[in-house]
């Protein structure tokens, strides 16, 4: 059981996301937030790995269409942290691909290191909601 997820997806059912403001939106303080932000999908050889110590994501298109690719970071080789920014980065191959449309929601903690921004037979803007909470 975890109380900052559950804050979370309570936020998440209930709140309007289309009136998140850019940037990084309170929840409850640390324990669980969303950061709203939006990007141009690109091809898989340019997007990079990256994972969490402190929180797991939820992933949530509010428009536009990508795929995510994942992996177990032990199936995967690190090559450099932002402790700070709570970033760990990775190279290695992806063991499953998720397509993400605004249909979709996507959860990974940190033994998942993910790939985002890839390029699902085209190129997208996508307008993301992307919850933060602590494990």
């Amino acid at each position: 059981m975890s109380t900052s997820l559950d804050i979370a997806i309570r936020h998440l059912l209930s709140a309007d996301l289309s009136q998140l403001h850019k940037g990084r939106n309170d929840i409850d303080g640390d324990r669980a937030f969303v950061n709203r932000f939006d990007y141009q999908t690109v091809p898989q050889e340019q997007a990079i790995w990256e994972g969490h110590a402190k929180y797991a994501d939820i992933h949530v298109l509010l428009s536009g269409f990508e795929k995510i690719g994942v992996a177990n970071v032990e199936a995967l080789k690190m090559v450099g942290q932002k402790p700070d920014e709570d970033f760990i980065g990775y190279e290695g191959s992806v063991e499953a691909w998720f397509p993400m449309t605004t249909e979709d929601i996507l959860i990974v903690f940190p033994e998942d290191a993910h790939m985002v921004k890839v390029m699902n037979g085209g190129s997208s803007l996508v307008e993301k909601a992307c919850y933060k909470f602590e494990v």
